[in-house]
């Protein structure tokens, strides 16, 4: 091992994207061997390697307890994509949590009890903690809340969502009982989101969205004159066109973006490869959409996800022309792990380097999200190790670089201190 290897290894990481389950969620319904095995993001690739919806439903139905039968209908899928990242990562928990160097029925079945022990109050923190060595998680719950966390205070931060509010979703009567503002027109609209952030913006970490499954990246400034008459269209129940989906999307985004710079809070969105499979629109996701909207709000931290894949090349060109853009590599580990090595080394030579955060597991389960750190920090290692071979940096520059990537730059972007510092005394108050 090395001493960049061994650094890597050492240094606690900053998880800046997950969308894990609660602590009830894990201890009791959490996920039996095959879901923990599989219940992330390799289904996917089963189903492009010929695996059929059912059979992957049926590997994923604890309720079954034949695990033969469970395993049998992926098996051969299994042999074509075992080598991507996601099936990489898959690997990493079967052996990692597990100690199965192949997954077979005969070993899974013997994993089962070992499983059973682990869903057990405090193992969620203790597997993130010790096992993934993670400094905390910054979690999308898909939510506004972002409350105290008493499973482990400073360890499980929460994003403010508004992915809905960018789809051009009002949820009227939700925000009613949040905030007590009744939305009937544009002005008693914005009272009701700057009374979320009110209430749940001290205790976030960040805004989220994931917009980009649902519509274009694209933004546009828009006039209250033309939102108004769609507001209302959209509060008497008749359907939006897509045009006038995004006329209040592209508004209420603004306002987000406003809000979060009022409270402090980076803006993270969700940018390039979707989810699942059988559909993804290309277009839709090119991070260069973004670019009126990153103008338009200099004093905005925008946070740039999952390395824009396929469009890599475009986000570093934004990042580096942008000061208020920081890109994240949740996710991108597993989407393509050399495909994430070569981007580093890209972004080191072409951008400011206090513009990177290295990790984010961007999953459901704590093994799962062990084995994307795992990746990560195997990833980061081959990329600042060929960056030593090829003469570029010494070896204490790259140390010194992973650092600064593993959780130097989150430290700057977060407000971690004034966060936990909120949600201390929230849960003060919680308990009196």
């Amino acid at each position: 091992m090395t001493d960049l290897s061994q650094h890597i290894q050492e240094t606690a990481l900053i998880d800046t994207h997950e969308h894990l389950r609660p602590e009830s969620d894990y201890t009791g319904n959490g996920p039996d061997v095959l879901q923990d095995l599989f219940g992330n993001y390799v289904p996917a690739d089963l189903i492009v390697a010929g695996a059929t919806q059912a059979a992957v439903d049926r590997l994923l139905d604890s309720s079954n307890p034949d695990i033969e039968a469970r395993w049998s209908g992926i098996s051969t899928a299994w042999q074509h994509c075992q080598h991507t990242g996601y099936g990489e990562a898959t690997r990493y928990v079967a052996k990692h949590a597990y100690g199965m160097d192949d997954i077979h029925p005969a070993a899974i079945v013997a994993a089962a009890e070992h499983n059973r022990r682990l869903r057990q109050p405090g193992e969620r923190l203790r597997i993130l903690k010790e096992e993934g060595h993670l400094d905390h998680v910054q979690i999308d719950d898909f939510v506004w809340a972002c409350l105290p966390d008493h499973s482990g205070l400073d360890f499980f931060l929460y994003d403010l969502s508004w992915v809905n509010f960018c789809r051009g979703e009002i949820r009227a009567a939700d925000l009613f009982n949040e905030t007590g503002v009744q939305v009937v027109d544009l002005t008693t609209l914005r009272e009701g989101m700057a009374a979320l952030f009110a209430k749940y913006g001290p205790c976030a970490i960040a805004v989220k969205t994931q917009h980009a499954y649902n519509r274009t990246l694209l933004w546009q400034e828009r006039r209250d004159a033309d939102v108004e008459p769609v507001l209302q269209k959209h509060l008497r129940g008749d359907e939006l066109s897509e045009a006038e989906q995004l006329c209040l999307g592209d508004w209420c985004w603004a306002r987000g973006v406003e809000l979060a710079i009022q409270h402090n809070l980076p803006f993270k969105i969700h940018t390039g490869y979707y989810a699942g499979q059988g559909y993804m629109p290309v277009e839709r996701i090119k991070p260069g959409h973004l670019c009126g909207l990153l103008q338009r709000y200099p004093q905005a931290r925008f946070v740039l996800m999952h390395i824009a894949y396929p469009y890599q090349e475009e986000l570093i060109a934004i990042a580096k022309h942008y000061p208020n853009v920081y890109v994240d590599m949740c996710w991108a580990w597993s989407i393509n792990p050399y495909a994430a090595t070569d981007f580093v080394r890209r972004l080191i030579h072409a951008v400011p380097i206090n513009k990177l955060f290295v990790f984010g597991g961007d999953t459901g389960w704590p093994n799962a999200a062990v084995a994307y750190a795992r990746q990560s920090r195997a990833g980061l290692t081959r990329a600042l190790q060929a960056e030593i071979d090829a003469g570029d940096l010494r070896e204490s520059q790259a140390i010194a670089l992973a650092t600064r990537l593993m959780r130097g730059n989150q430290q700057d972007c977060f407000d971690l201190e004034g966060t936990r510092a909120a949600i201390h005394t929230a849960s003060q108050v919680g308990e009196s």
